[in-house]
């Protein structure tokens, strides 16, 4: 495999992962955030606490952290290839998807730990959780869906230049 379709297949992986996770929190802002809203207190518990317990599995910590590696990897791929305009859209994406895993490993992750220990008041569970989550979540969605967008950059900047 030569060094520019190595570049392309991580600058690709990157690409798609970012994808999916922006996805997968804009999913969450549309539809079950606002859809467990709807439910009592118990039903909204009982379901993140089930939602929390099915997402921590092997599959999604390789696309939460490999996405990571991947979009710093690319980054600096584009960098030592001699790209310096591709290289800075490839930092801001790693960037901008560090601020959604850091968003991740300080508010929403504690936050459904609180909510995996709280005791059986459903109404006072969600009300320490719900809001904050929420918001939490927006911030991903947006960082990751940002990073999404430099990709897009730096994979036409890439492909400009592969074609040269």
């Amino acid at each position: 495999m030569t060094g520019a379709t190595k570049e392309s297949v991580t600058l690709v992986a990157a690409t798609v992962g970012t994808g999916l996770m922006a996805g997968l929190y804009f999913a969450f802002d549309i539809s079950v955030m606002p859809g467990l809203g709807r439910g009592d207190d118990q039903t909204y518990v009982t379901a993140m606490r089930n939602i929390n317990e099915a997402i921590d599995n092997g599959l999604f910590g390789l696309l939460f952290l490999g996405t990571f590696l991947a979009t710093g990897l690319a980054a600096a791929q584009q960098q030592h290839g001699g790209r310096p305009t591709a290289a800075r859209w490839g930092w801001l994406a790693f960037a901008l998807y560090g601020l959604s895993t850091a968003v991740t490993a300080t508010v929403n992750v504690p936050l459904n730990n609180q909510l995996a220990r709280a005791g059986a008041d459903a109404s006072a569970a969600r009300s320490r959780f719900g809001g904050r989550w929420i918001a939490g979540n927006l911030v991903r969605t947006v960082a990751c869906t940002a990073a999404l967008a430099a990709l897009g950059r730096v994979l036409t900047l890439h492909g400009r230049t592969a074609m040269t």
